[in-house]
C-alpha cells in the first residue's frame, strides 16, 4: 500500500469509528468519520476518498442501502464492509453491490490495516468495477429512462438502434445491453462504419474468398461470422452505402451472410445493435438511406440525451473521470470546488460526455493541489453567467404574481449558492472552516450545501 490514503469511516458506533480513525491515522492516512449514515452518504458523494469503511447495521439506513445509493451515484471509492452480523448472504449481497471485501467485527488493529492493504493493493473485480463506474453514469431522469430501456431491451433478442449526438456514449450503451443479455458470455464485436471505404467495409463485415479482389491472398471471415452467437455493434451506420445497406437488410431477414467472391450462404447467429448520430428519417427523405432497413433497425430505438439536457449528471461524471484519472496518474487533485462544479454544470458541452472527460483530465493534470478551483478552467468557461433568463410574460395578474415569486426564489437560490461556494473557496474546501468564517453552525452550513447540491467540502 503506497503512500497515505484518504479514508471515510461510516459507522454508528462511536467506539468503532474512533478506533478506526486512531489506527489508520497512526498509519499516516487522513481519516474522516461519520456516525450518521445520511451524513456519510453526503461525505462520500463529495468524492476524493480512496476507501470507505462501511458498517452494515445502522439506524434509519443500513449499510447495504448506503452501498446501493453510492453505487447508483457512481462513487468510485473502494468499499470495505464492517459488520458484527456477517452472514454468507450478507457478504455475497455486499460483493454483488460492489464492495471490495468484508471485515468481521471485532477486529484487531492488525486485521484492519491488513484488510485495508489487501483492498487497496488488489485490482477491482468485474462486479466492483461495473458497480463503481458502470457503463452508464447518471442519475438524472433522462438517464434513468435510458437505463430502464436498456434493462428492458437486453434480455430480448431484438435489434436495437441507439441514436444520439457524438460523445453521448452510444458504444457504452451497446456494451451495457450486451453485458445484461443472454449473449454476455459471447463476444461483442464493434465496427465503426464511417472508418472504412465501402469496398473495404463489405469485406470487413461479410468476409471474402481467396482471390475475390487484388490482395485477397487468403479467405477471411467477416465480423458477422466473428460475432457468431454474440453481438455485433455497428457504429455510425448512417454512413453505409446503399449497396451495403441492401446486403445488411438481407442478413437481417435471412440470418445468413455471403462472403465477397462466394456464392455459398453461411448461417450466422448474432444480435445486432446499431448506432447513429444522424436522423435516419431525413436520410430516407434524401434518398441516402433505405426506409425498409430503417424499419428493420428500429425495432427497439433508444435515444441518448445530450449532456446539456441532463446537467444534474455532470458532477457525477466529473468526479468519476477525476477518480479514473487519479488511478492512472500520480496527481494531487482529489475534489472539485463547488464553484467549479457549478461552472461545469452550466457549460453547453457540444462534445458531450467525451468533451467533459477530456476537460476533467486536463484540469486534474494542471491542478497542483487537492481542490480543483475555477482558476484552472479556461476563460470562456469561467465567464459563463448563472443569471436566470426571464420567463414569458403571463396575461393574468394572478399568474404574474406566481412568476414573480418563482423568479425571486430563483434569484435567492442563486445568491445562496454563490455565498456558500465563495465561503468554501476561501476555506480551501473545508466545511468546518467555511462555517466558522461565515458565522454559521457547521450542521446548518452543511445542510444548506446539500440543499444547493454543493456537498463537496472537507472537514
Amino acid at each position: 500500500m503506497s503512500g497515505p490514503r484518504r479514508i471515510l469511516v461510516i459507522d454508528d458506533e462511536p467506539v468503532v469509528a474512533l478506533s478506526c480513525e486512531r489506527v489508520l491515522s497512526a498509519a499516516g492516512h487522513r481519516v474522516e468519520t461519520r456516525l450518521n449514515p445520511r451524513e456519510g452518504i453526503e461525505a462520500a458523494l463529495a468524492g476524493g476518498f480512496d476507501l470507505i469503511l462501511l458498517d452494515i447495521v445502522m439506524p434509519e439506513i443500513d449499510g447495504l442501502e448506503v452501498l446501493r445509493r453510492l453505487r447508483a451515484a457512481n462513487v468510485r471509492s473502494r468499499i470495505l464492509i464492517l459488520t458484527g452480523y456477517a452472514t454468507v448472504s450478507t457478504a455475497v449481497e455486499a460483493m454483488k453491490l460492489g464492495a471490495a471485501d468484508v471485515l468481521n467485527k471485532p477486529f484487531t488493529p492488525g486485521e484492519l490495516t491488513g484488510a485495508l492493504a489487501a483492498v487497496l493493493n488488489s485490482p477491482r473485480t468485474p462486479d466492483e468495477s461495473s458497480a463503481a463506474f458502470g457503463e452508464m453514469i447518471g442519475t438524472s431522469e433522462p438517464m434513468r429512462r435510458v437505463c430502464e430501456l436498456i434493462e428492458r431491451a437486453a434480455p430480448a433478442d431484438i435489434t436495437v438502434l441507439i441514436s444520439g449526438e457524438t460523445g453521448t456514449g452510444k458504444e457504452l450503451a451497446a456494451r451495457a445491453i450486451h453485458r445484461l443479455s443472454p449473449r454476455a458470455s459471447q463476444p461483442l464485436i464493434v465496427c465503426d462504419c464511417s472508418a472504412l471505404a465501402p469496398a473495404l467495409l463489405e469485406s470487413e463485415l461479410f468476409g471474402h474468398a481467396r482471390g475475390a479482389f487484388t490482395g485477397a491472398t487468403a479467405s477471411k471471415r467477416g465480423l458477422f461470422e466473428v460475432a457468431h452467437r454474440g453481438t455485433l455493434f455497428l457504429d455510425e451506420l448512417a454512413s453505409l452505402g446503399l449497396e451495403t445497406q441492401a446486403k445488411l437488410l438481407r442478413v437481417l431477414e435471412t440470418r445468413t451472410i455471403r462472403r465477397v467472391g462466394e456464392t455459398e450462404e453461411r448461417p450466422v447467429d448474432i444480435r445486432l445493435i446499431g448506432a447513429t448520430n444522424r436522423d435516419l428519417f431525413t436520410l430516407v427523405a434524401e434518398g441516402r438511406f433505405r426506409d425498409d432497413l430503417r424499419h428493420r433497425l428500429s425495432v427497439f430505438p433508444i435515444h441518448l440525451p445530450p449532456l446539456r439536457e441532463r446537467p444534474a449528471d455532470i458532477p457525477h461524471l466529473a468526479r468519476a473521470f477525476l477518480d479514473a484519472t487519479r488511478e492512472r496518474n500520480p496527481i494531487a487533485a482529489r475534489v472539485f470546488s463547488p464553484e467549479t462544479l457549478a461552472l461545469l454544470e452550466r457549460c453547453p458541452w457540444p462534445g458531450n460526455v467525451r468533451e467533459l472527460r477530456n476537460v476533467v483530465e486536463r484540469l486534474a493534470i494542471l491542478c497542483d493541489g487537492e481542490v480543483i478551483t475555477p482558476g484552472f478552467l479556461s476563460e470562456d468557461v469561467r465567464q459563463i453567467r448563472s443569471e436566470t433568463p426571464l420567463p414569458p410574460l403571463p396575461r393574468r395578474w394572478d399568474e404574474f404574481r406566481e412568476v414573480k415569486r418563482r423568479v425571486g426564489q430563483a434569484t435567492v437560490e442563486a445568491m445562496e449558492r454563490r455565498f456558500l461556494s465563495e465561503a468554501l473557496e476561501r476555506a480551501g474546501g473545508n466545511v468546518t472552516r467555511a462555517a466558522q468564517d461565515v458565522g454559521m453552525p457547521r450542521t446548518h452550513f452543511h445542510s444548506l450545501l446539500a440543499k444547493c447540491g454543493l456537498v463537496n467540502g472537507r472537514g
